[in-house]
């Protein structure tokens, strides 16, 4: 942890400076006596401790510990220009651990469904890797503001309120980004693991990445498939499709994996959104289509239905969950359209972790 700050401070894009001390020259002159020059020199200690925190100060350890809790609003704009150009190399450089690391997506309004996960991410040991990508410059600086170096912007920033609702074209464009986000990370030479943040971890999911191949995703059908189900892509359906989701994805740096992203930024460019196909239009139909198509060229897995179920199978079949009680690794609660009720769910079974737990997350409680 401490070999990270330091690498942040080097390549941080803004630090900050303690206040200036200009006014203590226009005290009286009887604080040159001894007494007072120790309450200058005590004052002096005080400022420079709360401002430039040593090595190994509480404020280090917990960066998510600031001085003030307006810090984000007290930001100059030099420092928030500063934040803007940190770039994604800069960024994955920080926090790759072990050559691997975590991706979301984020827009503000959902900044309580990332502290949700963080929370579950951090219970199992990996929020260090963790790299948030914000869509816009509000959860661009309050998460730096919170954990300075986990976020970035990749430009354009898009309107938090376009992506807020499924379906709509806001929320394509939003979905739209993401194996270019992707690409970018896999060309830097990094494992990167993709996660929704309406997502729930209950165990470590890199111990089911059994292998090396290209590519690792989850099935999207909530029809129960035996626990010995083959890892092979499924087949297509009647109307040619496959429900592969687009959630939960883990990819290594190889040709195999950078062409699957190319595929699939591809096939999205090629959709249009329209109000006629508004609840298609989202990344993982596009994804499906790049899956099939690069198939007999890529080293494709399936993960386990049971230790990554899908919410359709997970929310709805209470009998398959007691069956497989102490199996289930990662939870999504898709199948369930609209943010309050997505959030009522996880309150509904115990996942709604931030409001009793949030000090667990790295971004603690949010305001």
């Amino acid at each position: 942890m401490a070999q990270k700050q330091q690498t942040l401070h080097q390549q941080r894009p803004f630090s900050s400076s303690p206040r200036s001390y200009s006014s203590i020259s226009n005290r009286p002159i009887f604080l040159l006596s001894r007494n007072g020059l120790l309450l200058v020199l005590l004052a002096l200690f005080l400022l420079l401790a709360v401002f430039l925190p040593w090595p190994g100060s509480p404020l280090l350890l917990f960066p998510n510990k600031v001085s003030s809790p307006s810090y984000a609003s007290s930001l100059s704009p030099h420092a928030k220009s500063e934040w803007r150009n940190y770039t994604l190399a800069q960024a994955a450089k920080f926090v790759a651990t072990n050559g691997t690391v975590i991706v979301c997506a984020v827009s503000s309004p959902f900044l309580p469904f990332l502290n949700n996960w963080l929370i579950s991410v951090s219970r199992q040991k990996h929020q260090e890797k963790v790299l948030v990508i914000a869509e816009d410059y509000i959860t661009l600086y309050k998460v730096n503001e919170k954990w300075p170096g986990h976020a970035v912007l990749i430009p354009p920033a898009l309107d938090s309120k376009t992506a807020y609702s499924f379906g709509s074209q806001g929320f394509f464009n939003f979905t739209a980004r993401r194996p270019q986000h992707l690409l970018q990370i896999l060309e830097l030479g990094y494992n990167v693991m993709y996660n929704d943040v309406d997502m729930v971890w209950l165990q470590d999911p890199f111990q089911y990445l059994e292998g090396s191949h290209d590519a690792y995703f989850t099935d999207d059908m909530p029809q129960i498939k035996p626990l010995n189900h083959s890892h092979d892509l499924p087949a297509p359906d009647q109307n040619g499709e496959t429900y592969i989701c687009s959630c939960m994805i883990y990819l290594r740096p190889t040709n195999g994996a950078k062409l699957l992203m190319k595929k699939w930024s591809e096939e999205l460019q090629s959709q249009a959104w329209s109000e006629s196909i508004r609840f298609k239009a989202n990344d993982q139909p596009a994804f499906n289509l790049a899956l099939n198509k690069t198939a007999h060229q890529v080293d494709l897995y399936l993960l386990s239905q049971v230790a990554f179920p899908t919410g359709g199978l997970y929310f709805n079949n209470a009998a398959w969950v007691e069956e497989t009680k102490g199996k289930h690794v990662i939870v999504h609660n898709n199948y369930i359209i609209g943010y309050d009720r997505k959030m009522r769910r996880f309150q509904d079974y115990g996942l709604w972790l931030v409001d009793d737990h949030a000090l667990e997350s790295p971004l603690g409680k949010l305001e």
